[in-house]
């Protein structure tokens, strides 16, 4: 990347990222509510790049996954009993069957959710019109499809009292959510407009980073987007949630951290700032933690309910330290040995049950952010089937009728 280019984005976010690190430490007793997005991707090869792992391989990976995380995490529980859970967005274009009820199986278990993930669009803008054109309809079909595969094939995702479609939560391929990233890896202006109509009721694709072409201006926030949901990049204006109004515009942005580290400026002699993610590089720590809550992610006027977004790729094998190995087991025993010492309350929550304490604070709820885990959407996996069952994807409605009302 040019550097004026990188010069413009780190103008546009070091400022702000930069006053939340320099804000005081949340104090007395707190409620962490963590939510950790997976993007989730069985055929990444080290180093990125278009090739895909061979389904063998894809295979292996997950069988491991799923048998040994259990193992790791179970030990270290949150004040409601529960592990440390991935939300696991899964990439509709790499949508395999099998692969796909495997990770089901392990949610199903107490493990997660699934979500759904969606890499689209060239390397490159093309402002073709025509090509626009497609895009726009290939995202509208693979994001209905996908859902509806995981809704009704697999029991994932959730619904809402009253509604006649799943609800999901998503995270953009390439952060590049609503062809923010300049025209590249993604090529559709209405995104956000084709996510509301489809069922998204939360993005949890932000933050990128300093220097990343998609990373908006506003950082730090959950919040409804304040520009027309057809347009590029709605949401780089929006309105924070707060206690006593609903929100009414879908999907909710929930975004994850993004600080200055002064310790790691200082020490480089440059900008370095933390997004949540979990690498190799930058595996989880307490101190990362604290920067984390510097963020002060939360709901106005409810200062005790701080949302903490993370996000990793657990499934790329160069990153495995750091989501499953001894640098992620030291940390998430630091963090729930030492909440009492740090007065916090930990709440391990999936992407979905944040959504839903997020609108429970949004409500004017208090109390245990855990007795709101359920408040509005709730998992496709514990409502009950009809006698009937079919393995077929008829329409939308046809299979809705399978499920009894809430």
């Amino acid at each position: 990347m040019r550097f004026k280019n990188q010069f413009a984005y780190a103008r546009r976010i070091l400022p702000a990222a930069t006053r939340r690190a320099l804000n005081p430490p949340a104090r007395g007793p707190v409620h962490l509510i963590l939510v950790l997005a997976d993007h989730f991707e069985p055929s990444v090869t080290p180093g990125g790049g278009p090739k895909r792992a061979p389904r063998p391989e894809q295979e292996r990976r997950l069988e491991s996954w799923v048998r040994e995380y259990p193992k790791v995490v179970d030990r270290w529980r949150d004040l409601d009993g529960r592990p440390l859970v991935h939300t696991y967005f899964y990439p509709a274009e790499q949508y395999d069957q099998g692969l796909l009820q495997m990770l089901a199986e392990h949610c199903h278990a107490g493990w997660g959710e699934v979500e759904i993930h969606l890499h689209h669009g060239t390397p490159q803008p093309d402002p073709a019109e025509d090509t626009r054109r497609a895009l726009t309809e290939d995202t509208r079909r693979a994001l209905t499809e996908f859902r509806d595969h995981l809704a009704f094939r697999h029991r994932c995702l959730a619904m809402e009292a009253g509604s006649t479609r799943p609800g999901y939560a998503f995270v953009h391929g390439n952060f590049a959510l609503a062809n923010s990233a300049n025209g590249c890896f993604c090529g559709v202006d209405s995104e956000m407009q084709i996510l509301a109509d489809t069922g998204c009721y939360a993005d949890l694709t932000m933050p990128s980073g300093l220097s990343h072409p998609a990373q908006v201006e506003k950082i730090n926030s959950v919040y409804e987007c304040a520009l027309p949901l057809d347009q590029p990049a709605p949401h780089r204006r929006g309105r924070d949630l707060v206690a006593g109004r609903a929100p009414q515009i879908f999907p909710l942005m929930i975004q994850g951290p993004l600080v200055t580290d002064l310790r790691r400026s200082l020490r480089s002699l440059r900008p370095a700032l933390d997004n949540g993610a979990f690498t190799r590089a930058m595996p989880p720590t307490l101190h990362r933690l604290s920067l984390w809550k510097q963020a002060q992610v939360r709901v106005l006027d409810r200062p005790d309910w701080l949302f903490i977004k993370l996000h990793c790729h657990s499934m790329d094998p160069t990153q495995s330290d750091a989501v499953i190995g001894d640098s992620f087991q030291n940390f998430l025993s630091a963090l729930v040995e030492g909440a009492d010492d740090r007065k916090e309350t930990l709440h391990f929550v999936t992407a979905r049950e944040m959504t839903n304490i997020l609108l429970a604070a949004c409500d004017g709820r208090q109390g245990n952010p855990h007795d709101y885990r359920d408040y509005r959407f709730k998992r496709i996996a514990d409502l009950p089937l009809s006698k009937e069952k079919s393995t077929s994807l008829p329409l939308e409605v046809e299979q809705l009728g399978k499920l009894e009302r809430l």
